[in-house]
């Protein structure tokens, strides 16, 4: 049977469940300039409007901004970070709904704002793979650990951008908010992938740079939740990882 070992911690482990966006791949590569898109452009139509957003514009999304403006950081316990896309479309669109757009052409406005920026992102396909995480992946390949991603991402974009890193084939189970009833921390897509892996929920770990990954494993069962800090900043927002790393070279996996 295939081991985790982490900080001084043994764990049998048939499955390792990975969260997408800042536990694969670094967030703000991915999303920082997305946030820029849609917020200026939100603030062109509310600004036709005659009005502009109901709270300070960092407080749209969760983002910070630098001199300039630009998105130069995130909340890791806001929307941006772990929020769903229906969550993110709804914020945006409360914006216009506030200035006064009726709620269905909001909906509208923000699919095709979103959507535009998504397009624009894909152009340059900014992802690029956490410290030691290809290296973490072999090992698990080597070892026969099964493994799938777990995100509030919609699959097909998922998909994709595992494809620019190549990464793809290492994961058997690709499983976005799409395909499940209930995101996280509700535990429904960590059983749902350990289903599809043919493993159970107490036989997987679980890694993710969010306490809504923490909750969502231990709600689950997991053998191990494992966060996933990813600069020098306080941990405390991974309040229920059983363990908290800084980059995949603190992991190892063996038979």
């Amino acid at each position: 049977m295939p081991f985790v070992q982490v900080k001084g911690r043994t764990v049998p482990c048939q499955g390792i469940l990975f969260d997408k966006d800042g536990t694969l791949l670094h967030f703000m590569a991915l999303w920082g300039g997305w946030a820029d898109y849609v917020l200026e452009f939100m603030e062109e139509r509310l600004e036709l409007m005659g009005s502009g957003f109901t709270l300070p514009k960092e407080q749209v999304l969760g983002t910070k901004h630098d001199a300039g403006g630009r998105v130069s950081g995130y909340d890791v316990r806001g929307p941006l970070a772990m929020g769903t896309v229906e969550e993110t479309n709804g914020l945006l669109a409360w914006q216009l709904y506030a200035a006064g757009m009726p709620w269905n052409e909001a909906i509208v406005q923000v699919h095709q704002i979103t959507k535009n920026a998504m397009y624009e992102v894909r152009q340059q396909k900014p992802a690029f793979p956490m410290p030691g995480l290809e290296h973490f992946l072999e090992k698990c390949s080597l070892a026969s650990v099964k493994m799938a991603v777990v995100t509030s991402d919609q699959t097909s974009g998922a998909m994709e951008q595992l494809e620019w890193m190549g990464l793809r084939s290492y994961f058997t189970v690709i499983m976005g908010r799409d395909q499940v009833r209930n995101g996280k921390p509700h535990p429904e897509m960590t059983e749902a992938a350990c289903r599809r892996l043919g493993i159970k929920p107490e036989e997987a770990v679980v890694i993710g740079d969010s306490n809504a990954d923490m909750q969502m494993a231990k709600q689950a069962g997991a053998a191990l939740a494992v966060g996933l800090l990813t600069d020098e900043g306080d941990p405390a927002h991974l309040t229920d990882a059983d363990v908290v790393i800084s980059d995949y070279n603190e992991l190892d996996v063996h038979r």
